[in-house]
């Protein structure tokens, strides 16, 4: 048992907020899974996970929290919150990444907005916890990277560390300890919206060879950066056999075409191993079946 913690779990139930006990010294709820429920006591009616079982009930809290040294999960769609995660890079060797902390303020100012003042921890691994109350009417749930590179949320189906707990990466400190504001509206926005799909930079390379030819990858190019959602993977492929005749020609070298492809199907959100194994293939195949010039 620790009374700092279970006091923690106490003072959070008391903002209103649903806790339930996570394993001591980890981040993983201690609540036995689906596989194990024995159907009796809070599942006699049917398993309940984590989310369920949450609560802010006193006696509960304590009957729980006096079996042993429980970190405190908040529940954030039952406590009604919707929680900003501000991540660290994960790769700690890359000193020059942005993290969640740096992207975030970049988004604030994109959009002309100020980052918010809200109710904020520090988490174990050095990132930041943002807490706002969710908005009414509107359900939201967990979501990676929406906002920004390492800028995570979490509200129905999610929950977060609270403050008091402690890892062995480290512990979690409230850092500014007012009421958590309401989540401002135009971040609602960008999480209601359709997600934004992946786009990388497009450069266009050095592309040399004949007049046509180029004029036909440039084309092409620009028809796979344009595909529809869901259709890039084939939208490529296509565009790879339609230029694939210049190759075979001699009018403009296979290397030249490949280079413009992958970065137009990159920008496109595909993955470059995707992009490659397409391009490779739509390529092979076109240079094989290429009629002669005159009969084409």
């Amino acid at each position: 048992m620790s009374e700092h913690l279970m006091r923690t779990a106490l003072e959070a139930a008391a903002c209103g907020w649903h806790v339930f006990p996570l394993r001591p010294g980890t981040k993983r709820p201690a609540l036995h899974g689906e596989a194990a429920c024995p159907g009796t006591g809070p599942c006699g009616s049917g398993h309940r996970k984590w989310e369920q079982r949450a609560t802010t009930d006193p006696d509960r809290i304590r009957a729980t929290w006096e079996r042993a040294p429980y970190n405190v999960g908040i529940a954030t769609g039952p406590s009604g919150l919707v929680v900003v995660d501000l991540d660290m890079p994960k790769d700690k060797s890359g000193s020059d990444a942005p993290c969640g902390a740096t992207t975030f303020a970049a988004l604030c100012e994109r959009t002309g907005h100020t980052v918010p003042d809200t109710y904020r921890t520090r988490t174990a691994s050095g990132g930041e916890h943002l807490y706002f109350t969710a908005p009414d009417g509107i359900r939201l749930t967990n979501s990676a990277g929406r906002l920004a590179p390492l800028v995570d949320t979490r509200g129905w189906g999610g929950y977060v560390v609270g403050a008091g707990s402690t890892t062995p990466a480290g512990s979690y400190t409230v850092t500014d300890d007012m009421t958590p504001a309401e989540l401002p509206a135009w971040i609602v926005r960008l999480l209601e919206g359709p997600a934004p799909r992946p786009v990388a930079p497009f450069a266009w390379p050095t592309i040399s060879g004949s007049r046509t030819a180029t004029a036909a990858l440039e084309r092409e190019c620009r028809t796979v950066m344009a595909a529809p959602e869901g259709e890039g993977n084939i939208t490529l492929n296509r565009s790879a056999f339609k230029v694939g005749r210049f190759v075979a020609w001699g009018d403009i070298a296979r290397h030249v075409v490949e280079e413009a492809f992958q970065g137009a199907g990159e920008a496109r959100g595909l993955t470059a191993a995707e992009c490659r194994a397409t391009i490779r293939s739509a390529l092979d195949s076109s240079i094989r079946k290429a009629r002669p010039r005159d009969a084409a």
